[in-house]
């Protein structure tokens, strides 16, 4: 499992290191490679067995229709095998570099099967904006269904 955020840095070549407990949870899925996609502006990264679960529910799915045909075709069809290297950095592509504007400063962030890589100033943008809907009553229910 994913937990908790790391504020790191991409290199020029666009390696970053993950985060020891990352890798853990990454290795734990019997691979050292995780797929990486994107979406909400941000990069999504899954160990290689939790990626196989999500396209069978993907090919699972009655839904037709155009716009999950479109993100199926953005979503897998945009994703990339990161294997780790000898330093225990993964190298994310250019396309999804610039997807996510991915210059120096970047924020990894666990989201329990999977973890997030944000640019710095994205992710503050994305703090902020959950601080505002948390003062709405449909997100605070939300969250009380949860029990917190």
């Amino acid at each position: 499992m994913f937990r908790g955020s790391s504020f790191h840095t991409i290199d020029a070549k666009g390696r970053i290191i993950v985060p020891t407990r990352f890798r853990d949870a990454i290795k734990a899925g019997g691979s050292g490679s995780v797929m990486v996609s994107r979406m909400d502006s941000c990069l999504v990264a899954y160990p290689l067995d939790e990626w196989r679960n999500i396209e069978t529910r993907i090919l699972s799915l009655a839904e037709k229709s155009d716009s999950m045909r479109r993100f199926r075709r953005v979503f897998v069809g945009g994703a990339f095998e990161c294997p780790g290297d000898r330093q225990e950095r993964i190298l994310i592509p250019p396309t999804l570099r610039q997807y996510a504007e991915l210059e120096k400063e970047i924020v990894m962030v666990g989201v329990l099967d999977h973890f997030e890589i944000w640019s710095r100033q994205s992710w503050e943008q994305e703090n902020m904006d959950m601080e505002a809907d948390m003062q709405t009553e449909e997100v605070r229910n939300e969250i009380a269904r949860l029990g917190l």
